[in-house]
């Protein structure tokens, strides 16, 4: 009667270690993924898309979110959601002329 692990034995333990510890990361990069708003695949033809989060409280959130182009602040908590404001679209800086001195 043979108890001592042999080669075999310690290969598929690692090979299955290796395989719950793959599995492990998969699953919490979905979950990353999905707590984030992306998407898996992502659609060319989305209204509304996250631009930004920032997290204020435990169950408090803002939101700048983007639809159809336009941005909107929103707040978010546990039991409801605000819209705050819409944000400004920033105008790209004017740019001054260069001036040229001929004498």
């Amino acid at each position: 009667m043979n108890t001592g692990w042999t080669f075999t034995d310690w290969l598929q333990y690692a090979f299955s270690f290796a395989l719950v510890i793959g599995l492990l990361l998969a699953v919490l990069w979905g979950l990353r993924k999905m707590q984030s708003g992306t998407s898996f695949l992502r659609k060319n033809s989305q209204r509304l898309q996250t631009v930004e989060t920032l997290s204020i409280g435990p169950r408090q959130k803002i939101l700048l979110i983007q639809v159809d182009g336009q941005d909107v602040l929103v707040g978010v908590t546990a039991h409801q959601m605000t819209a705050l404001s819409p944000w400004p679209v920033q105008a790209p800086a004017p740019v001054e002329p260069i001036e040229t001195h001929t004498t």
